[in-house]
């Protein structure tokens, strides 16, 4: 049995896994049962291939017997030939069964397997922004990746391994007993014994591929570091290419020398247990011979023969058996990983109650609202304004002030804590969320492009967008005319992130995007910010028309950008401390003079 990637399970437990094992209870394996319902008929049909297969495995080994006394020494060459067709048409029939077994075995594996992956992809497609912002996103991609691969690969693997299994080892010991009680009990005594090299060895192996594993680790975190957009820039700027290959070098040749070794374990445990293995059939060829010539007991040589072939049979079912506590508590440490994740609690629910207004005029009200990512750190407090239908209010303040965490609320990233949102007079908590963000456009400063085509990203907006929505989209964003530039105009490809764009593009780009939305709801953040002028002011001239006649909300640190607004809302420490129009607060004292005084107004030039 393997884990994910290609790891063989020792038969004992690591320290990390002895210390985390989940426990198994009712609950839980209900559960992990529950993703079987759907698929019970197939399970029956898998259960019973099983137990045929497994009758049929051992038949002809029970067949030896009677081939040696009847037909050998018999010399009865009909009865051979009748006995040894026989065998072959029970293990034809068996492998075919088995084939038949493996294809709903693997069928069943793969549905699950689907199951769980679009179940886990909604469940954290319906998570907040919050989730996003604070867990790992490689954790997040294991959860969905290695942790269902995982999943896949060994739950039909040990309810079948299970089943077979025991199968074989009861029908075995049923037919040994039956033809002799003693050589029964000495099969039944030696083959435990073949669980002590295997348990060391898994050990050593284990230990060895946990090793290589931490070296694999080191040099994928080298690729993702060295050979990423942007650390290969990194790497050339600061010529450390040569530094970087030799710890990818080191890396790797500690990868070679641990699997060599790993290879050389192995090897040395086969040959160990090629020569043990070869005990056994002595032992029960001894005893037997013993029993006939000094006991006078009713064995034949078949006999004998048959309980080496089933002895033979039983070391591989006995030992999948003894390592089935292991198996089964890393199973249900991989679904423990993925139901952790889907257990987690939705904190922005649509309302079961949730209104879809027949229009939005955009008048958006803030009452009494207090925001926080944690309680020990309010963000935002006791935030009041009113942003009339049209109309347009700037935000600004220093860094860390809360303008980011109050804009996320309305397409309610997050939600209030305490106070209310209101658009159009309804609490946002009671309209339906896909209907309000579909009236709500947003610009961002870190622009996220897909890495296909232009047309592409635009379509994202709007997927029934005509072709000439489109391009009188990017006409209004100052885009047009650049697109057409390029040799393959809007089936240009944007690179990874759009990287193949400059920043003052891709910015045009997510307003042309927004244009093709066509949202009664606008909200810029910083989308001006870290440009050239030039930029800045295609950007402004595209983010004006935009805004007429709707309602926009606008975070920027330029001048030119806060003075179209209706109205400036100065924040500081989470609080609005000053609002107004800019005529009327640079006469005052406050943290907008002093803002202006320290970004907004050009430096001084002497004489």
């Amino acid at each position: 049995m393997k884990v994910p990637g290609g790891r063989s399970l020792g038969s004992f437990l690591t320290d990390e896994e002895k210390a985390n094992k989940p426990p198994i209870t009712r609950a839980l394996l209900r559960r992990i049962g529950s993703y079987l319902m759907p698929y019970w008929k197939q399970v029956v049909i898998m259960m019973f291939a099983l137990l045929l297969e497994a009758a049929l495995s051992l038949l002809p080994s029970i067949l030896t017997g009677r081939i040696v006394d009847e037909g050998l020494i018999g010399k009865n060459l009909r009865v051979l030939t009748i006995l040894i067709l026989l065998s072959v048409g029970v293990i034809l029939m068996a492998n075919l069964i088995s084939l038949i077994e493996n294809y709903i075995n693997t069928w069943i594996s793969q549905h699950i397997a689907r199951d769980m992956r679009n179940q886990m992809y909604r469940h954290m497609q319906a998570m907040s922004h919050r989730f996003f912002a604070t867990k790992r996103h490689g954790d997040l991609i294991t959860r969905m990746t290695s942790d269902i691969n995982g999943v896949q690969a060994v739950m039909t693997n040990t309810f079948v391994n299970v089943l077979s299994n025991t199968i074989i080892l009861m029908i075995a010991m049923v037919v040994m007993y039956r033809m002799n009680w003693i050589l029964a009990t000495v099969a039944i005594l030696i083959v435990p014994l073949f669980s002590i090299p295997t348990k060391r060895v898994g050990k050593s192996r284990w230990r060895l591929t946990r090793e290589s594993q931490l070296c694999n680790d080191e040099t994928n975190e080298i690729l993702n570091e060295t050979l990423s957009v942007s650390g290969q820039l990194l790497v050339k700027l600061f010529t450390n290419e040569g530094k970087e290959f030799q710890k990818y070098k080191q890396a790797n040749e500690r990868i070679v020398k641990l699997n060599i070794r790993e290879g050389l374990t192995g090897k040395w445990f086969r040959v160990a247990m090629n020569s043990f293995a070869s005990i056994g059939p002595m032992l029960i060829y001894m005893i037997g011979g013993l029993l006939m010539m000094k006991y006078n007991q009713k064995l034949t040589v078949g006999d004998v023969t048959v309980m080496v072939a089933l002895l033979g049979k039983m070391y591989q079912p006995l030992n999948v058996l003894m390592n089935l506590q292991v198996d089964l508590i890393r199973t249900m440490a991989l679904f423990t990983r993925i139901f952790e994740y889907l257990d987690l609690p939705i904190e922005v629910r649509n309302s079961p109650n949730a209104v879809v207004p027949t229009s939005i005029s955009g008048t958006l009200i803030f009452e009494n609202v207090f925001f926080h990512y944690t309680k020990d750190r309010t963000v935002l407090k006791n935030i009041n304004f009113d942003l009339k239908s049209g109309r347009s209010i700037a935000v600004v303040g220093p860094s860390g002030a809360g303008k980011s965490s109050l804009i996320q609320l309305i397409p309610r990233l997050y939600d209030v804590v305490s106070g209310r949102i209101l658009l159009d007079g309804v609490d946002l908590r009671q309209i339906d969320l896909s209907f309000l963000r579909k009236n709500i456009g947003m610009v961002t400063q870190d622009t996220y492009l897909f890495n296909g085509t232009i047309r592409e990203n635009l379509l994202y907006a709007n997927d029934s967008a005509s072709e000439s929505e489109i391009m009188d989209a990017c006409r209004k964003a100052n885009l047009h005319d650049f697109i057409l530039s390029l040799p393959d105009a809007y089936n240009t490809q944007v690179g990874n992130r759009g990287i193949k764009l400059s920043g003052g593009e891709k910015q045009r780009l997510s307003i042309a995007r927004v244009i093709l939305k066509d949202p009664p709801i606008l909200i810029f953040d910083e989308a001006t910010s870290s440009l050239d002028s030039i930029s800045e002011n295609l950007i402004q001239c595209a983010m004006e028309p935009l805004m007429h006649r709707r309602t926009s909300i606008v975070i920027a640190h330029r001048l030119s950008t806060i003075m179209a607004a209706d109205e400036i809302l100065a924040i500081d420490n989470g609080s609005i401390v000053e609002r107004g129009a800019h005529d009327e607060l640079v006469r005052h004292d406050g943290i907008y003079k002093k803002l202006y005084k320290t970004q907004f107004r050009p430096p001084f030039k002497g004489t």
